[in-house]
């Protein structure tokens, strides 16, 4: 395809001219001169740099980091000393939140042991959902009384009260039920100790104690608000951080009954009650389903035999199962049973699962008989296997037995009449496995895996204000007991106590200076997921809303460091070791549009009394040395009060977050008042600020260099403002036109994070420039899709790396550059790509005189990315030039000029189409609309009404709030969805050593010939190519990602997979003391009038 190609500067002319008589069978539509290509391309290159460096100041800040160069230092890094002690930092740190912690737990214990329970109570109490309300008398509301919030900067500036609590409980439970003012009234001893902790750390956030009994008590006080149905859903005893501290880690096996009398609402139930038993399982759990009716079968077929990680994929994949469950034939549980037994003892046997807690959990409309030969053969004497039953309906015929067998086997049994009552009878079989750890008063602490708390207020704003990998958290909770020797061998759960930590509070502790301009900090936990690192990326958006993702907190640690194929990274920090580990890696940088090529080097170590291991990535070569200069105070303090500078924000260069006093000061004038000594108290990293002098005092300079030129610039260059970055975070900037002129507002700013410094990275000009040769410029454009509302990109970003020397060890120092409009480089471009009218043709081989403007050619400048910066068609400006123009793309990736990068993302959301039933039917007839409008009523009212107590309808708030379920149940939606999945897509990259090369390439009719030329000191191209010759026989090169399809035995392998974990250290599942005669009781089986409404419904339905 390719007649003619040159590499180089060292190709033979003879070569040129031969290639060309090859290819008699067309002809070249025009000639282009190499010549002229290479003369423009010198020509446009010269003007660029001398641009650049001009008004960037570039030339002066390098000479003036080379005079100080004989007072520097360059150390190099011991990332293995640095690991370790992040990681003693680190586990200091989370010491002291589980310190605060047991104090509570101590403190709650003693308040229960005080305390005489009265059924009669009365006690008024902070609701958080009533604060501040008054009725139409102007007067507070009953629990609603005046509790004054204030916005809090340490809490994200949400309204709280700091000095006392207030009280959440779901929609679903009564809030003057005596159960639950006993237990307000217990807990209110819990609220010094909120503000003694809190006064002792003040780094704590979130302190709170969930009952068994639904309440939820949070400090600081807050006003809590509804969803949009009016419901307040929040349970605490739903959460990760209670069931984890209420009990050891679980195998489960589900059986549920799917035979023909299951049908209809008692099918509902069934499948509300296992995703409500799912939903209390977690990372440390393992779980199967098995439904049977004339045969037993495992709703997942791929899960045939085995367990399978609770982690949130394999659950919202039982869930979708679940829903398509249908009842017919007759059931035989004997064998399902058999089954589960089997499967629980081989894993036990083979020391897979969780190694603790075993049960099986029978959810049936009725047993008929006790299947006693069964329970002697697996499960007696030792009763390894605990069986909680599940009775599902009113009747209770069979009742019996399915007691018996919970009873025999260490269980519990409850009866489900409705779906109101699922929640808190699945809750039961929680408090039972709770029972060994209660007796034996086994205050375990755990940590949860990252999550972010979407259930408080303004949690949108939060997740837009904050870069994503941040605004995840982990809690610290311990479970709270009953010391009550009365009651000690039924093992009574008071609830549990726990703290968020955010995870931005522990990166604090890695600070970016240490870590260079590609380095990271990254943390995991004990089943290798991810609880924090830069490309976690939890949020997606959905329409203007960004969301999290539906697996966002079990991202493992493999699908992030991706390179890692072996997984040796994985496992080494899995199983909590120390050590070290080298990678070659491929980083994407700017929403994986391009492509950075390091070598990373790995450090790791755990993090003690934690499930938690902590890595820290320092790139090879530059990035693992740490600059040292020194300056006096004095000279510095006068240059860091110079207007032009800034220092970056979400670093830690003094502590303002903790006195109330300093929290209004930016960092930089904390370090100003720190080095003045206005501020003994505050406390500053004394490393990082002297960095910051000695940078302040060596590009002092540059604010009178770029203040001369703005003075003495003409109205118009194109230039808009000059820029520069220090490794310590430190930014300089200068505008050369007025602030209502500049095209980009956002960059520097924090509405543009990648411009700036911030906890997770440097900015994307630093790092761009540090991987290139230093004095060479890197442009940059906004690509199409990125532009602000779609408009074309308006400006350049141009920057380059200031490199220091010392004893051979070679460091960045830090990056400069201007902001230019992309209207100048067009302009600069145009001029540059022409030849006078007079120019001397004689020796030039091609069009002469020949000029970009004409007709037959077409001129690109492109990025080493392959984006287009200059084109004679304004709209192709920021397009990948594969898309418009395959032929030349393909070229130049077959002559090794460009190379296709493959990479994936294995935390991509892609879209499912939203499948729909037919709407044409109820459009032939208004009669069968009517019908089925009344049908609908009838039916859809009469299971409404079935699904729920009445007694829920005792107030007139749980009535409006049911109203808004049922409603909101109805909703259909009809767009494309999204879900997680994995992608592959491809990145061009320029291959620098190849400086010009040119082709003729057959498109049928003709040849079409083109020239690419590098742009010296640049990452730019130049591409002239014929316009007359129609190549669109080649399809255009794109950047799409697509989605990597697994076939089904691909599928179900990695599904199946047990990928190695470490498992908690405690385990508590029996305990002789315990009083396994405690297993339930008779629920209310009187028959409902309304039952008699069923058979009509369902006959509707």
């Amino acid at each position: 395809m390719v007649g003619v190609w040159r590499m180089g500067p060292c190709a033979i002319p003879w070569m040129t001219l031969w290639l060309f008589c090859l290819l008699p069978s067309a002809r070249a539509q025009t000639k282009i001169p190499l010549e002229t290509v290479k003369s423009w391309a010198d020509a446009f290159g010269g003007e660029l740099y001398s641009i650049a460096t001009k008004y960037s100041g570039s030339l002066l800040l390098q000479k003036k980091y080379k005079d100080v160069e004989p007072t520097l230092k360059i150390e190099e890094v011991d990332g293995l000393e640095l690991v370790k002690k992040f990681s003693e930092q680190m586990e200091s740190m989370l010491r002291r939140k589980v310190e605060a912690v047991e104090r509570l737990v101590e403190a709650a214990e003693d308040a229960d042991l005080n305390h005489e329970y009265n059924s009669s109570l009365e006690f008024d109490y902070y609701n958080s959902l009533l604060i501040n309300e008054k009725d139409e008398n102007d007067n507070y509301v009953e629990l609603g009384d005046e509790f004054i919030l204030e916005p809090n900067e340490h809490f994200n500036n949400l309204l709280v009260n700091t000095t006392y609590s207030d009280i959440q409980l779901p929609t679903n439970v009564y809030n003057k039920d005596p159960d639950i003012l006993n237990g307000v009234y217990m807990s209110e001893a819990l609220n010094p100790i909120f503000v003694d902790n809190f006064e002792r750390d003040p780094t704590l956030t979130w302190q709170y104690f969930g009952s068994s009994t639904g309440f939820f008590r949070l400090y600081p006080g807050i006003k809590w608000l509804p969803d949009e149905n009016g419901v307040i859903s929040f349970d605490c005893r739903n959460r990760g951080w209670y069931i984890q501290a209420a009990t050891s880690p679980k195998d489960i096996v589900i059986i549920v009954d799917v035979s023909g009398s299951m049908k209809g609402l008692r099918m509902t139930i069934a499948k509300h009650t296992i995703v409500t038993i799912l939903d209390t399982l977690g990372e440390n759990d393992f779980v199967n389903i098995i439904a049977y009716n004339d045969y037993v079968h495992f709703i997942e077929p791929c899960f045939k035999g085995i367990l399978v990680q609770a982690d949130r994929d394999n659950r919202e994949h039982f869930k979708q199962l679940v829903d398509e469950l249908q009842a017919k034939g007759v059931g035989t549980v004997n064998k399902a049973l058999t089954e589960s037994f089997k499967i629980l003892r081989e894993f036990r046997d083979a020391g897979q699962g969780g190694l603790c807690n075993q049960a099986i959990m029978l959810i049936t409309d009725g047993a008929v008989e006790d299947y006693e030969a069964v329970f002697e053969k697996y499960n007696w004497p030792d009763r390894k296997v605990r069986v909680f039953t599940y009775l599902i309906g009113r009747e209770v015929t069979f009742a019996p037995n399915v007691k018996w067998i919970a009873c025999n086997n260490k269980g519990y049994y409850t009866q489900i009449s409705t779906l109101a009552d699922v929640q808190e009878n699945v809750m039961e079989y929680l408090h039972v496995l709770s029972r060994p750890m209660v007796i034996n008063h086994d205050h375990d602490i755990i940590w949860t895996e990252a999550y972010m708390d979407s259930a408080l207020p303004q949690s949108e704003e939060l997740f837009a204000s904050q870069a994503q990998s941040l605004l995840l958290m982990t809690t610290v909770a311990m479970p709270v007991f009953s010391k009550k020797n009365e009651t000690r061998s039924h093992g009574i759960l008071l609830g549990v106590v726990g703290s968020d930590v955010p995870l931005r509070e522990l990166l604090k502790l890695a600070p970016r200076y240490k870590l260079g301009v590609h380095g990271y900090a990254f943390l995991n936990t004990n089943n290798g997921y991810i609880l924090s690192h830069p490309d976690l990326r939890p949020l997606y958006k959905e329409g203007k809303k960004l969301k999290p993702k539906p697996n966002y907190n079990s991202v493992d640690l493999s699908e992030v460091e991706w390179e890692d194929q072996d997984e040796i990274l994985r496992t080494a920090m899995i199983n909590g070791e120390t050590g070290y580990l080298s990678m070659d890696v491929k980083v994407p940088v700017d929403k994986g549009k391009r492509v950075l090529f390091l070598t990373n080097d790995y450090f790791f170590t755990d993090i003690s009394g934690t499930p938690f291991s902590l890595g820290v990535v320092l790139s090879r070569g530059h990035g693992e040395y740490i600059l040292l200069g020194n300056t006096s105070v004095e000279e510095g303090l006068h240059d860091l009060l110079q207007p032009d500078l800034s220092l970056a924000n979400e670093w830690i260069y003094c502590i303002t977050d903790i006195d109330p006093d300093h929290r209004k000061l930016s960092q930089l004038e904390a370090v100003i008042r720190f080095l003045t000594g206005e501020e003994p108290d505050l406390e500053c990293d004394e490393e990082l600020v002297q960095e910051v002098l000695f940078d302040a005092v060596v590009t002092a300079p540059m604010e009178a260099y770029w203040t001369t030129l703005a003075l003495n610039m003409s109205l118009d260059t194109g230039v808009e403002m000059a820029f520069l970055g220090t490794r310590a975070g430190l930014m300089r900037s200068a505008l050369y036109v007025g602030s209502e002129k500049i095209s980009n507002r956002k960059f520097l700013t924090g509405k543009d994070k990648e411009s700036i410094f911030t906890m997770d990275h440097f900015p994307l000009w630093y790092r761009r420039a540090a991987e290139h040769p230093p004095g060479s410029f890197i442009y940059s454009i906004v690509s199409e899709d990125d532009a602000e509302g779609g408009d074309l990109p308006k400006v350049v970003t141009v920057s380059t790396a200031v490199a220091v020397a010392v004893d051979g060890k070679k460091g960045i120092a830090a990056a400069v550059g201007v902001q230019i409009k992309l209207e100048l480089l067009q302009r600069k471009f145009w001029m540059a790509m022409q030849q006078p009218n007079d120019s001397d043709c004689s020796a030039l081989d091609g069009a002469c005189p020949l000029s970009c403007q004409d007709d037959i050619l077409n001129c690109f400048l492109i990025d080493n990315n392959g984006f287009i910066l200059v084109s004679k068609r304004p709209a192709e400006t920021g397009k990948f030039f594969g898309a418009v123009d395959g032929s030349v793309m393909t070229q130049l990736l077959n002559m090794g000029m460009f190379r296709r990068v493959t990479m994936y993302d294995y935390q991509a959301m892609c879209k499912v189409p939203y499948h729909h039933h037919s709407g044409a039917r109820p459009l032939l007839s208004p009669i069968y609309a009517f019908l089925a409008a009344v049908k609908w009523l009838i039916s859809d009212f009469l299971i409404f009404l079935l699904e729920f107590n009445l007694s829920s309808f005792w107030h007139s708030d749980n009535l409006a709030d049911a109203k808004a379920v049922f409603h909101h149940s109805h909703k259909q939606k009809k767009q494309d969805t999204l879900q997680p999945c994995d992608t592959e897509y491809p990145v061009f990259v320029y291959e620098p050593a190849i400086k010009e090369t040119n082709g003729l390439i057959e498109c049928g009719d003709c040849q079409k010939m083109f020239v690419a030329q590098q742009i010296t000191s640049s990452n730019l191209l130049l591409l002239v190519t014929d316009a007359t010759c129609d190549c669109s026989i080649f399809p255009p090169v794109l950047l799409d990602a697509k989605e990597v399809k697994y076939n089904a035995s691909v599928k179900c392998e990695r599904m199946r997979s047990q990928k190695l974990r470490r498992r908690p250290d405690t385990c508590h599942a029996f305990h002789p003391e315990e009083n396994a005669q405690d297993c339930g009781g008779a629920a209310d089986i009187s028959i409902s009038p309304m039952l008699l409404l069923l058979p009509l419904a369902l006959l509707l339905r």
